[in-house]
C-alpha cells in the first residue's frame, strides 16, 4: 500500500467540494488516528506542569502558577496559527528559520505533512502546537513567585516565536541544519527541554533572587506535596503521546518508544531516590520520587525511539543520579531558580541528548521500516559530536536570545517583569487576583493590620506572616 504523496499544485492537499480529501489516506487512517489521540494526551502536560508548580510553590503564589499554565496554552496556540508553525515547518524554510508561507494556517489542512507522508498536515500542526504549549509553560517556571503574569504570556508569546520556532526548524524540519547535520533528536531533548532550561535560567537571572524574609520557613518549601504527586502523574501520562507519538505513525518503533519512556520515567524515580537515601541519612522524599521520574522522561525523551529497553533504563537512571548531583547548582550560580527548570530540563536535556549519541543504534531506529540512525554504540563514535554541536548551539542561542527578549520587554511602559517588593511578600495571589485564593485565608483577612500576639511579641500580621501564624497556632494546640 502506498502512501499518500504530496501534489505542490494543491497545498491543502484538494477542495473537499470536488474531491475526497480524505480518499488519499484510506487503508492508513490508524496512523493519525493514533498521532491524533497521542495529541490528546500531551495536553495532559499543561495542567500537570500547573499543579506541579503550584505544589512548589508557597501557597501563596501557587493559584499564579495554575492560572499561566492554562493562559500559556491559550496564548501560545494563536501564536502557531499566526505564524509559529510556518516558522518551524513551512516546507520552503532554510536552515534556520522558516517563512510566512502559511501564515495564518494558509493551506494546512488536509495534504501529507513535512513530517509523514500519512499524517494529514492538520493533525500533524497540532501535535506540534501542543509540544510548543508545554515548552512555553516550562521556561514560566523561572518567574516563579515574583514574575508579573501579563509580561510573563507576552513573554511567552514571543519567546515561541523567537526561540522555539527556530530551533525547532533546524531539529525537525528537513532544511534544518542540525537535521541535515544530522544531530539525533527523537522527540525533543533540544527544542523542547535544552531550550526551556537555558531560557528558564534567563528568566531567574534578570529578574533577580525572591525576597526572603527573616523567620519564613516556608521559602524554598513545596506548600502541597499532593499536587506535586498529582502533576507528575499527569506528566508522567502526556509523555506517552510525548514520545510515544514522535515516530509519526504506528509502528513498532512507536511502541518501543512508549515502553522506553516508561522504563526511564521509572529507573530515574529510582535513582533520585537512591541519592537522597544516601543524603539524607536513610530517609526519603515524594518530591525527590518526583524530581527523578521528570528527570528520566527529560533524559529518554531525546533517546526514545533510537534506544534497546535496558539502555533507557540506564539513560533514565544516569539522568536523575546527575540531575540530582546538582542539587545546589542554584547557589553555585548564584541564581534563584527556584523551580528547577534548568537542573532537570536543561542539565537532562543535555545529559540526554549526549547519551543518544552514544546508545543510538540502528536495529531500534529501523523498526519504523525507513530511519535508519546510529551512535557510537554501532561505531559511529562522530555522532556524539554532533550531539555536543545541538547541545552548544541550543544552549547559547536559547539563553542569550531570551535575555535580550526580557531586557526588552523589562524597559516597556508598563511591561515591568517583577511584582513589587510588598506585592511578593504578599503573596502573587492576592496581588494579581481578585477573589480567589487557594484555601480559606478569610481568618488571616481578619487580622490583616491588627495587632495580634505570636509567641509573647506584639505586631501586624500580613503577608508571609499568616503562614507563621499558622505553624505558631499549631504548635500552640499542640
Amino acid at each position: 500500500m502506498s502512501a499518500p504523496v504530496y501534489n505542490a499544485s494543491e497545498p491543502s492537499g484538494g477542495n473537499p467540494l470536488e474531491v475526497d480529501v480524505n480518499a488519499q489516506y484510506a487503508g492508513v487512517e490508524y496512523h493519525y488516528t493514533y498521532l491524533a489521540f497521542c495529541g490528546f494526551i500531551v495536553w495532559l502536560i499543561i495542567p500537570g506542569l500547573g499543579f506541579l508548580y503550584g505544589g512548589l510553590s508557597r501557597r501563596k503564589s501557587a493559584l499564579a502558577m495554575l492560572f499561566q499554565s492554562l493562559m500559556v496554552s491559550a496564548v501560545t496556540t494563536f501564536q502557531w496559527m499566526f505564524w509559529g508553525y510556518s516558522l518551524a515547518y513551512s516546507r520552503t524554510a532554510g536552515p534556520f528559520i522558516g517563512d510566512l508561507s502559511n501564515f495564518g494556517l494558509k493551506h494546512v489542512m488536509s495534504a501529507p505533512s513535512i513530517g509523514s507522508a500519512v499524517i494529514p498536515e492538520i493533525v500533524f500542526c497540532l501535535y506540534q502546537l501542543l509540544f510548543c504549549a508545554c515548552t512555553v509553560q516550562i521556561v514560566i517556571g523561572g518567574a516563579f513567585e515574583r514574575g508579573r503574569i501579563v509580561p510573563s504570556l507576552v513573554f511567552g508569546f514571543w519567546w515561541a516565536t523567537v526561540v522555539y520556532c527556530p530551533i525547532a526548524c533546524w531539529t525537525w524540519n528537513p532544511n534544518g541544519w542540525l537535521f541535515n547535520l544530522p544531530s539525533l533528536d527523537f522527540a525533543g531533548g533540544g527544542p523542547v527541554h535544552i531550550a526551556s532550561g537555558w531560557s528558564a535560567l534567563a528568566y531567574a537571572l534578570v529578574l533577580g533572587k525572591r525576597k526572603k524574609v527573616s523567620g519564613d520557613k516556608s521559602h524554598g518549601r513545596p506548600h502541597n506535596t499532593t499536587l506535586v504527586f498529582l502533576g507528575t502523574v499527569l506528566i508522567w501520562f502526556g509523555w506517552f503521546g510525548f514520545n510515544g507519538g514522535s515516530a509519526l505513525n504506528a509502528s513498532m518503533r512507536s511502541m518501543l518508544a512508549v515502553f522506553n519512556t516508561n522504563t526511564a520515567a521509572s529507573a530515574g524515580a529510582i535513582g533520585w531516590v537512591l541519592v537522597d537515601y544516601i543524603k539524607h541519612k536513610r530517609r526519603f522524599s515524594v518530591v525527590g520520587a518526583c524530581s527523578g521520574a521528570i528527570a528520566g522522561l527529560v533524559g529518554i525523551t531525546p533517546a526514545a525511539g533510537y534506544v534497546e529497553l535496558w539502555i533507557a533504563a540506564v539513560i533514565g537512571f544516569l539522568t536523575a543520579v546527575g540531575c540530582a548531583l546538582v542539587e545546589d547548582i542554584n547557589e553555585w550560580l548564584h541564581i534563584d531558580e527556584g523551580m528547577d527548570v534548568f537542573k532537570l530540563h536543561g542539565v537532562g536535556g543535555m545529559l540526554g541528548s549526549f547519551f543518544t549519541g552514544i546508545f543510538a543504534t540502528e536495529k531500534i531506529s529501523s523498526l519504523d521500516g525507513v530511519t535508519l540512525a546510529s551512535g557510537g554504540i554501532d561505531g559511529n563514535g562522530i555522532q556524539v559530536g554532533r550531539q555536543f554541536a545541538e547541545i552548544t548551539a541550543i544552549s547559547a542561542y536559547s539563553f542569550v536570545v531570551s535575555v535580550g527578549l526580557l531586557l526588552i520587554l523589562k524597559y516597556i511602559p508598563g511591561m515591568h517583569l517583577r511584582v513589587s517588593s510588598e506585592a511578593e511578600e504578599l503573596g502573587l495571589d492576592q496581588d494579581q487576583f481578585f477573589d480567589e485564593e487557594i484555601g480559606d485565608w478569610g481568618m488571616f483577612h481578619e487580622m490583616e493590620n491588627k495587632p495580634a500576639q505570636i509567641d509573647g511579641v506584639v505586631g501586624d500580621v500580613s503577608g508571609d506572616s499568616t503562614e507563621r501564624v499558622t505553624e505558631s497556632k499549631v504548635a500552640g494546640s499542640a
